[in-house]
């Protein structure tokens, strides 16, 4: 990934606001990078942009051999399908599915074959084979943790982007889900992009990346 002169204002009751100043950033494939830095430095707006989830106001971000900064609604949404995987701190689980349906159903929107048990396949690979039939509701928070980890992973990224994926989490579990995450990883060859405040965390990556004032500090 290459990213080059990247900004982000947005406009407020006093004037716009700058949130991102102009970020240069390699990412090579594979790699798994820490973004770290004090809150409101950029970071989740950063990773947003990366996910095709809001519009740059410049710069460019070119990723699976394309610009992706001027990609029309579909294209991006095309593209997350296929190659981006999200983990949030919130879980974005819908309540009324299954664990099993919440991982296949962005299977079955991409066109995956054999959705279901890819999806199952996903959900034994971090240890809830045995809740696939529950809702997120009869789910601890560290279970439903491991099911969005699970979508994030099954449809294969290339590219699996994390914010704070612990933070709703004790520290016990949220070791067990980051010990999932990085193994994923490792075993898809996925590039990672993790946004952490957590130095130990950050410091399991390849390179940490720190961010101040919506630059690349």
């Amino acid at each position: 990934m290459r990213i080059r002169g990247l900004t982000l204002t947005v406009p407020a009751a006093a004037g716009p606001v700058n949130i991102l100043r102009g970020i240069d950033l390699d990412i090579a494939s594979g790699e798994a990078v820490g973004l770290v830095g004090p809150s409101g430095s950029g970071k989740t707006s950063l990773l947003m942009l990366l996910a095709g989830l809001d519009r740059a106001s410049g710069g460019s971000i070119r990723f699976a051999g394309q610009e992706i900064t001027g990609l029309g609604e579909d294209a991006l949404a095309r593209l997350r399908r296929h190659s981006v995987g999200i983990v949030f701190q919130a879980f974005h689980l819908i309540a009324t599915m299954t664990a099993l349906e919440n991982v296949a159903v962005p299977l079955e929107l991409a066109g995956v074959a054999e959705a279901m048990p890819r999806a199952a396949a996903a959900l034994v690979a971090v240890g809830l084979g045995h809740r696939l039939t529950h809702l997120p509701g009869q789910l601890s928070g560290g279970e439903q943790q491991r099911v969005a980890l699970a979508r994030a992973v099954a449809p294969r990224p290339r590219l699996l982007l994390a914010d704070e994926p612990t933070g709703n989490l004790d520290l016990a579990t949220g070791a067990a889900v980051m010990d999932l995450l990085f193994a994923l990883r490792a075993e898809t060859g996925a590039t990672l992009l993790l946004i952490t405040h957590d130095a130990a965390l950050a410091g399991r990556c390849s390179r940490i990346v720190r961010m101040a004032d919506g630059r690349i500090a």
